[in-house]
């Protein structure tokens, strides 16, 4: 095997051994409750998991190899993969105890922070089990690699290949801090305060604590797993719901904002940032007309309630994270397709949300209307600008690209859906819902992939990978070129 193999192997061992931790948690607080039978499944899945990659890692561990960026693709690829398959032994082997295609599609439901579900009765699953689905979406929320990041530098390991393969959006080398390991660091500093704030909000809005605590880290990871089949209408709490709606939102944000913003202590850099300008105003267009589509459509007697519903699934669907009101898909008129098709726009570059994200749809719908005015105009110059400055053709025409490689993609996701046996709203619904990384769909996957067939569960969970790692990242290991040495 070559030096470049054996880097990778090692480095793999690693994360595997990393992501072995998860069970850990779990299992000492199934002790603590006194749990029976769930601690010895997290227990097993640790060592079961810890030992494959120690057994990946002892081998290579003195293997010194430079990386370059396409390593770093193939490394990120394949930790999604043994993260999600090694993450899926506790569904087997104890409650929900489910299949091994369903177990794999849930754990990486978790780590992509997808909040499709194939568990139906969460309320009477132990409490260790809800815990542990919920701290996948945690992990998954700024990425299990960005946090190998800062750790591998002590283990002599470069890790800027693997921050610019993880990192979302189309400015992946912005850099917040001079070392790329302190980059991760920051990151995940921002991250852990706004959940830790999230769960403080929660607790005090009238959660009981281990809720308030599950639902920060699904909240602002914009994940969408809850404790409860129901979500947020177990409590059918407005101020639940508007905390939700809040913290919703900052996941959706550039994380480099709120980095900044706390390092200066200043709220400036938020006004000055056109994306989020144009996230904000997505987001109020949509509110504003899903409500008054159900409002208009008797789906709810009184304004107050169309709105807060209304508002509280776009801001669900466009940060991508799944929490669902009840019977959302049965709204007035085009009102569902709205509230799914803003889960394609997705929310911020550098943030923890799915989909393609606002400013590549901004720049794409800019070079749309410039083209408009060349026809009206052929000898004039115009340019394309996002913030006041303007934009490359290398970048416009790589964004373009990206968009049309992305709906191809998801168009195949879709017919292989329906070649599995869905109808076509729910084939739609399926896509979206994983390929967006959203989790509720439309049809026979509204709430859960409980009753879809096992060819369907494996084109979603390869959907939610998909969209996790936004296509290229896994596409590109699929061309010869990347293989030759």
């Amino acid at each position: 095997m070559s030096q470049r193999f054996r880097a990778i192997q090692r480095i793999l061992g690693v994360i595997i051994v990393l992501s072995s931790l998860t069970k850990l948690p779990p299992a000492l607080l199934a002790l603590a409750w006194g749990e029976k039978g769930t601690p010895g499944v997290f227990f097993g899945s640790f060592l079961v998991s810890f030992m494959i990659g120690v057994a990946l890692w002892v081998p290579a561990r003195r293997v010194n190899y430079d990386m370059r960026l396409r390593d770093g693709f193939l490394i990120v690829t394949m930790t999604w993969v043994f993260a999600s398959l090694v993450s899926a032994l506790p569904f087997v082997h104890g409650p929900p105890f489910l299949s091994y295609s369903d177990a794999i599609f849930e754990a990486t439901s978790g780590l992509t922070t997808t909040g499709a579900t194939v568990i139906v009765g969460l309320d009477d699953l132990p409490r260790s089990v809800l815990f542990y689905r919920q701290l996948l979406q945690f992990l998954g929320g700024m990425g299990i690699v960005i946090l190998a990041v800062a750790i591998l530098p002590m283990l002599k390991i470069g890790g800027t290949q693997l921050f610019r393969a993880e990192s979302t959006g189309p400015t992946k080398d912005t850099k917040l801090t001079p070392r790329i390991a302190e980059t991760a660091k920051a990151l995940w500093g921002v991250y852990f305060g706004l959940t830790l704030l999230c769960a403080v909000s929660f607790w005090v809005g009238g959660m009981s604590l281990f809720d308030a605590i599950c639902h920060a880290m699904s909240t602002v990871s914009t994940g969408g797993f809850s404790t409860y089949d129901a979500a947020f209408g177990f409590w059918n709490s407005p101020i639940l719901e508007w905390t939700a709606v809040l913290f919703m939102m900052l996941g959706g944000v550039n994380f480099g904002l709120h980095f900044v913003a706390w390092r200066r202590a200043s709220m400036a850099v938020y006004g000055s940032d056109s994306e989020l300008r144009s996230f904000l105003r997505i987001v109020a267009a949509a509110s504003l007309i899903v409500t008054l589509m159900i409002w208009f459509g008797g789906d709810y007697a009184g304004f107050g309630d169309a709105f807060r519903f209304a508002t509280f699934q776009v801001v669900s669907s466009i940060t991508t994270t799944g929490y669902a009101v009840s019977g959302f898909d049965q709204w007035s008129g085009a009102a569902p397709l709205l509230v799914l098709g803003v889960a394609f726009i997705g929310g911020c570059s550098g943030s923890t949300v799915g989909g393609l994200k606002v400013a590549r749809v901004v720049m794409v719908v800019r070079q749309g209307y410039r083209e408009i005015k060349q026809l009206v105009h052929p000898k004039a110059q115009f340019l394309v600008k996002m913030g006041g400055r303007r934009v490359s053709e290398s970048v416009v025409l790589s964004v373009s690209g990206f968009i049309a490689i992305w709906m191809l993609c998801f168009v195949m996701l879709m017919l292989g859906m329906n070649l599995t046996g869905l109808d076509v709203e729910s084939s739609f619904g399926a896509a979206v819902a994983t390929m967006t990384n959203h989790g509720p769909g439309l049809g026979a996957v509204a709430t859960s992939f409980s009753g879809v067939n096992d060819g369907a569960v494996w084109l979603g969970t390869l959907g939610m990978i998909l969209g996790r790692l936004e296509v290229f990242s896994l596409l590109v290991l699929l061309t010869p070129q990347f293989w030759r040495e």
